[in-house]
């Protein structure tokens, strides 16, 4: 479950965070990466992807632009509105990861980019599993998390009380795995980031 100063700090930052994060570049990549995956589950068809913890949108306007079927997933007022400004083509819902309100076997992608490390470490199994739950067999998971051990609280905006649950890579792979997906890839970008893409 997201901590509630998490998404507090999140509400209160949410401009200025689209302002300071606006260039997507570093992640654009992972989006071509996350795209191909996508084809080779669809056959060409459009694909039903959640972008989970959506943040301003962006990735959901590009999934969108691409043709396919995305729902935006943000526990964050202010970026869900930020995100339907962003996206229009898309849907965009207020949920928690932890319990999301999701069919069973309905998504073709999940895209979990920097927002899974908001999830405090006892409830990683359980919101996996809720990955796991929403998406089709052979569905794409890509996920991202920063390196460490431990928890970390704070960041750069004035009083930020989010929390932060950094991951070995090794763990990340076990927990992953645990719950059902098969890892195809795992990478640390810049010593900071662990990058994973699975299927389901």
């Amino acid at each position: 479950m997201t901590d509630s100063d998490t998404v507090d700090t999140y509400q209160s930052v949410a401009e200025e965070y689209r302002h300071q994060n606006r260039d997507r570049s570093v992640v654009e990549h992972l989006v071509e990466r996350f795209l191909t995956a996508l084809e080779d589950v669809t056959d060409e068809r459009p694909a039903r992807v959640a972008n989970v913890g959506c943040g301003p949108g962006w990735e959901s306007a590009t999934f969108a632009a691409a043709g396919h079927d995305v729902v935006a997933v943000d526990l964050t007022p202010a970026f869900l509105r930020l995100a339907w400004e962003e996206a229009p083509d898309a849907d965009v819902a207020r949920m928690d990861m932890w319990t999301l309100g999701l069919a069973n076997d309905r998504f073709d992608g999940l895209w979990v980019c920097a927002s899974f490390i908001h999830v405090p470490r006892e409830d990683a199994p359980e919101t996996l599993a809720e990955f796991h739950r929403v998406l089709r067999g052979g569905g794409v998971l890509l996920f991202s998390v920063q390196v460490g051990t431990g928890e970390r609280v704070g960041g750069p905006y004035d009083g930020d009380t989010r929390r932060f649950t950094l991951y070995r890579p090794d763990e990340l792979r076990e927990l992953i795995e645990t719950v059902g997906f098969e890892v195809q890839s795992l990478a640390v970008d810049d010593e900071r980031w662990v990058r994973l893409v699975a299927r389901a």
